[in-house]
């Protein structure tokens, strides 16, 4: 288990640690004044448009004048629906002012840019912005990690706890399984507590110094995101009191079980007596069981909806449907992966686990493979839009790398079904004795070892001799019990169980060398530490030689190494899943990309000059048309035809048609008026979209003399 958990830190490390700051959820979309614009007074206020709700505080929108001054009152408020704004000064100089923001958006994460706009005329500015974005540097860094430990804790606790009850319920008294849940909870404890302490300085200065500002904290607590972090730590609580039953009380009523049943049975009535407890403990041990599959599923659901009701399933089209989505996802994921890593713990781990475990996790893993299907094919639709953001966007990217490890994943999967299927049956009392014995296994043999060397030492004379007598009947009996472990291993008995019941057959006899053993004086002290010496030594001897023979089944070390296997790419896959859950969904990004297109555009009138050639008497001149303001919407169109003198060319009839090959638009036709000579208008003209679009112009100089020319020209 060990080795596994430094493989997940290191790959997450890795991944990580060259992973860029987190993408911002919430794009600008609109701005008064525009960006780049110049306008002829000073504006009243500042307003930001963005693609969704997004929250403020004190200094989210900043105004710099050229000199670098705030030129705002401060505080930003909302103006309407996701436009928000801050009033400015009056009487402000003309020049190029920079307008700064930093916010939250509705998923959870910071947002932050700048652009300039101009009064009067530009001008030089001192203002330099800053080339780090939002949520960047060491706190960036440090709260990705702790995002993931998040992740990676709630799969462990969550489906080690799942498999536990619903695949093998004797693995509660199983110490690997055991420490495996309790980490789980441990990290996404620890993950939590470090993740509200970093999300102050996370979303706002980034500084390391402000971890611990307590203003910070207090004001996160406030957030939504803050919300989410302190309902996580109370349902903390309520899993470590499940965990605490599951492992305490759980195991400790199947240990009463056990003894019990070695009680029942005694006088006439025994067999009638031993019928009914056996019904009242199978009726308690049901009504636990269900107690606890109702109350972990509770917790569960509440810990997954605390990452839903704060992060991208909260935003956007049909939340109310896309978080239940996401809990029932998240859970899926927990199952799978979290039960996956439990069974290799016990494939490694345990003393045994009986093939009917196995088989049940198999069908709950198909089960769970079904459901990520479905949840996942909608959270795609709903974060990705359309086929082109698949490869044109990060999230796209991420997500089809994301389903490519899944495949990967199932074809694994499938190959340690078929290991499973081959998996002979192992008897429940067998796999009983097998899990009850582990425990007090080590403790029996020191004890026998520490009698039969007191009592040698006691009874010999010659201390050389008395050990040389010992090794030597040491050596036939650990022969003989080789032998015979072997053949217990083979018909599914623990060699471990078995010396715990040899152990249990005769409790006078150890009572009995105890009690002689402690009438000896201090001088037998040495004899006592070298029995104990021995007892491990023994112990290890055959913890050993019993992992060699286990390790020598080929069906149960080909389902390992699958197992192993799927555990290895669920590591990645879980930090390629911490990285797309941190990254702008291609919805977003795609409008972002919109709206940086257009701004980045051509603005003010459009002119073109198209010399034509009608092949008649007269036919040759220029058309010069003009678009004011050749923006998206309605324009006003001029058309100026001349001779090749400069003149104004009086001609019959002119035509013009616009046509967007790109977006398959077109051609549109306008048909100007003419006011003058040589002069044609049209008012209202309507460009759909942005675009290179090809503008197409129709000169008739007589009844049977026409040319069309066309050029192509940026409006939008």
């Amino acid at each position: 288990m060990g080795t596994l958990l430094l493989l997940v830190l290191a790959v997450a490390g890795a991944l990580l640690a060259g992973a860029a700051p987190v993408s911002a959820h919430a794009a600008l979309t609109g701005s008064d004044p525009a960006q780049g614009a110049v306008v002829d007074k000073a504006p009243a206020q500042v307003s930001l448009t963005f693609s969704e709700k997004v929250a403020l505080s004190d200094g989210s929108v900043r105004v710099l004048d050229p000199s670098g001054k705030r030129v705002d009152t401060g505080k930003a408020s909302n103006l309407s629906g996701t436009t928000y704004g801050v009033k400015l000064h009056s009487g402000l100089p003309d020049g190029t002012f920079t307008v700064s923001y930093q916010v939250v958006s509705a998923d959870s994460h910071p947002v932050s840019g700048a652009f300039t706009f101009s009064i009067g005329a530009p001008s030089t500015t001192s203002v330099s912005l800053s080339d780090q974005t939002a949520g960047g540097g060491v706190v960036g860094g440090l709260y990705g990690f702790g995002r993931y430990v998040s992740y990676a804790g709630f799969i462990l606790m969550v489906g080690g706890g799942a498999f536990v009850l619903a695949c093998w319920q004797r693995g509660a008294a199983v110490r690997a399984v055991q420490r495996l849940v309790v980490s789980g909870w441990v990290a996404l404890t620890s993950a939590t507590l470090a993740l509200l302490l970093l999300r102050g300085s996370y979303t706002g200065s980034g500084k390391v110094g402000d971890i611990f500002d307590l203003t910070l904290l207090g004001q996160v607590l406030q957030t939504k995101a803050g919300a989410a972090l302190v309902s996580r730590l109370l349902l903390l609580a309520a899993a470590a009191l499940f965990i605490a039953v599951l492992f305490g009380a759980y195991v400790k009523r199947d240990a009463e079980n056990a003894d019990a049943e070695g009680a029942d049975g005694e006088g006439a009535d025994g067999e009638t007596e031993k019928s009914g407890s056996d019904a009242d403990r199978a009726a308690e041990k049901k009504d636990l069981t269900f107690g606890l599959a109702i109350g972990g599923t509770v917790v569960a659901a509440g810990l997954a909806a605390s990452w839903a009701m704060a992060e991208h399933a909260s935003t956007g089209i049909q939340a109310g449907l896309a978080m239940p989505v996401d809990v029932l996802h998240l859970l899926a994921v927990a199952l799978w992966l979290g039960g996956l890593t439990t069974l290799l713990v016990a494939l490694y781990r345990a003393p045994s686990i009986e093939a009917a475990a196995v088989r049940r996790f198999s069908r709950v893993a198909f089960a769970s493979v079904v459901a990520l299907t479905v949840t996942g094919l909608y959270q795609s639709w709903r974060q990705v839009g359309s086929w082109a953001a698949l490869t044109d966007t990060t999230y796209g990217q991420l997500l089809l790398v994301k389903v490519g490890l899944v495949a990967v994943l199932v074809g694994i999967a499938w190959i340690s079904r078929r290991w499973t299927a081959q998996l002979p049956e192992t008897p429940e009392a067998t796999a009983t004795a097998t899990a009850t014995a582990t425990a007090t296994a080590t403790a029996t043999a020191t004890a026998t070892a520490e009698t039969a060397v007191t009592a040698e030492a006691t009874d010999a004379t010659d201390a050389t001799d008395a050990t040389d007598a010992t090794d030597a009947t040491d050596t036939t009996e650990t022969a003989d019990a080789e032998e015979k472990q072997r053949a217990e291993v083979a018909a599914g008995v623990s060699p471990a169980a078995d010396a715990s019941s040899r152990a249990a057959a005769s409790p006078g006899s150890h009572a009995s060398d105890a009690s002689d053993a402690s009438d000896k004086g201090p001088e037998d002290a040495g004899d006592s530490r070298r029995a104990a010496q021995l007892a491990r030594q023994r112990a290890a001897v055959a913890t050993a030689r019993q992992k060699r023979i286990r390790d020598a089944d080929p069906l149960r070390s080909g389902l390992r190494r699958s197992v192993l296997a799927e555990a290895g790419v669920a590591v990645v896959l879980l930090a390629v899943t911490t990285a797309l859950t941190s990254t702008e969904p291609g919805r977003t990004e795609e409008a972002a990309k919109a709206v940086t297109a257009s701004a980045s555009q051509r603005s003010g009138p459009l002119s073109l000059t198209i010399p034509f050639d009608t092949g008649g008497q007269d036919g040759k001149g220029t058309a010069r048309l003009t678009l004011d303001p050749a923006r998206v919407g309605g324009n006003e169109m001029h058309v100026f035809v001349t001779r090749p003198n400069g003149k104004a060319f009086d001609v019959p009839e002119v035509k013009v048609a616009f046509t967007l090959d790109a977006k398959d638009i077109g051609p549109l036709p306008v048909v100007p008026d003419r006011i003058a000579t040589g002069h044609w208008t049209a008012s209202g003209v309507q460009i759909p979209m942005a675009g290179d679009w090809k503008i197409t112009v129709t000169v008739r100089t007589s009844d049977i003399d026409q040319a069309t020319v066309n050029k192509n020209a940026k409006i939008g």
